[in-house]
């Protein structure tokens, strides 16, 4: 893909994004959505469209009647995993605290 082009779907990608959480209109949510773009969790998810990852909509909806859910997620935040969702490994995340993960987890989860 050329520069230009990259340009223009990354630009498309964070009104995606920035909208999103203008949508939700929550503090709250608009804090969460920054520590995940800090912590290049949107290097491979976006809200609500299939990237490298699934989007955090779809992982919301996966796992939204799924008992554990809660640790289920902030152990894969953390630790990583392939297979879930397909083939491409998702890359463990060690800078990530056990708190922040669940905070995370917890926000990706109220999205549904």
């Amino acid at each position: 893909m050329n520069a230009k082009r990259e340009g223009l779907v990354a630009g498309i990608a964070l009104l995606a994004v920035f909208g999103t959480a203008h949508a939700q209109g929550n503090d709250a949510s608009a804090s969460m959505l920054g520590f995940a773009q800090s912590h290049n969790c949107m290097s491979c998810h976006s809200m609500s469209r299939t990237f490298m990852g699934p989007s955090f909509d779809s992982v919301a909806h996966r796992y939204a009647q799924v008992d554990g859910a809660r640790t289920t997620l902030a152990r894969r935040i953390v630790e990583g995993g392939v297979g879930v969702w397909g083939p491409v490994p998702m890359p463990a995340n060690t800078q990530i605290s056990s708190d922040q993960a669940v905070a995370l987890a917890d926000w990706i989860l109220s999205l549904r």
